[in-house]
């Protein structure tokens, strides 16, 4: 499934699909396979490019935290840019669940890492300016799955999170469902495409 681009010696993956899809778990094999095999290997996640919820709140965005329009997509742009173009060490935003707030610096994607996992939703969205993705990937990977089951798996992830089954049902259906759609309708095809 990856392969190493020959003409650059840093490989970037895009793995992208709706929220609840398991692209996180699957990034993370996809790292502990390539370490496995003896490559350096490391994931950047678009979800450290969250804005943060003072400025949310500022824009009335915050009761859609994790649509398109709540994340600092250029910045997101740059530094895949920067990844795929430079072996310099960069250092990577991550985000906190626990805190629900982006960490600046909180991973490191070093000199000599061969395969960059970039995971997150909108990756392959076809609407600017994030459509200035799809073609800085060596690799595209989608997930899927169909929308009762990221509902089951969604409300199931807000319980986790200590909210009862009302508060979990309402967030999913609110926020996390109508974002899954804009995935699932507004993503460009890619080569590889998985049902989760």
């Amino acid at each position: 499934l990856i392969s190493a681009n020959i003409s650059n010696p840093r490989t970037l993956v895009g793995l992208a699909g709706p929220p609840a899809a398991g692209k996180s778990w699957l990034a993370e094999h996809l790292v502990e396979g390539l370490v496995s095999r003896g490559y350096s290997a490391c994931i950047l996640p678009m979800d450290g490019f969250h804005l943060d919820n003072s400025i949310l709140q500022a824009r009335g965005l915050l009761a859609r935290k994790g649509c398109p329009a709540t994340f600092d997509v250029l910045g997101f742009i740059e530094l895949v840019k920067r990844a795929k173009q430079s072996m310099d060490d960069l250092f990577v935003p991550i985000f906190d669940r626990r805190l629900d707030r982006s960490i600046n610096a909180g991973a490191l994607i070093t000199q000599d890492t061969q395969f960059v996992i970039v995971e997150g939703n909108y990756l392959f969205l076809d609407q600017p300016p994030w459509d200035q993705l799809f073609k800085l990937f060596d690799q595209r990977v989608a997930l899927t799955a169909d929308v009762e089951t990221l509902k089951s798996r969604l409300i199931q992830r807000w319980l986790e999170h200590g909210h009862t089954q009302l508060e979990a049902t309402e967030r999913a259906m609110a926020n996390d469902i109508p974002n899954a759609k804009t995935v699932l309708e507004k993503s460009q095809s890619v080569e590889w495409c998985f049902e989760s």
